[in-house]
């Protein structure tokens, strides 16, 4: 009986600590740049004592350090962007060499071997996807993979 009213106290005060862990954080994504520089000069002056000269050159430093890690994270989301926008080219042109392929397929083999070739194929491609998911799992990236497209 003691155990578990110990239990019921551990989980009723670790769901209510976790929950003001999340109502307390600041949202820094609606702060503005100037809010955000201005937060964190007044944290420093606070806890450092700084004097007038000391502050401005923080608040220079600041903004500067700032501005380098905005420009840094436009930087990545324009190659993110680029990087996906390849990968949809590249898709797109492994799709159009396939088609293409399979066409000169279908002109070699007679309607029999095509169809016996597509289910062979079909077959080799299901098995790759279950190793491929398999091997994740291992890894421990247990994420759902996107069907495969013909």
């Amino acid at each position: 009986m003691k155990k578990m009213f110990l239990a019921i106290v551990m989980l009723v005060g670790l769901t209510t600590w976790a929950q003001e862990k999340e109502g307390s954080k600041p949202e820094r994504e609606k702060l503005s740049p100037q809010q955000r520089v201005d937060l964190q000069v007044k944290r420093m002056t606070k806890d450092l004592d700084l004097n007038e000269k000391q502050i401005s050159d923080v608040r220079a430093l600041v903004t500067k350090e700032n501005e380098k890690r905005e420009a840094k994270r436009a930087e990545m989301k324009e190659k993110k962007e680029m990087n996906a926008q390849i990968r949809k080219e590249a898709k797109a042109y492994i799709e159009k060499e396939r088609a293409a392929a399979d066409a000169e397929m279908k002109k070699i083999l007679t309607p029999e071997q095509y169809a016996k070739w597509e289910k062979i194929r079909d077959e080799r491609k299901a098995n790759m996807k279950e190793k491929m998911m398999e091997r994740r799992e291992e890894n421990g990236m247990e994420r759902d993979l996107e069907p495969i497209k013909k």
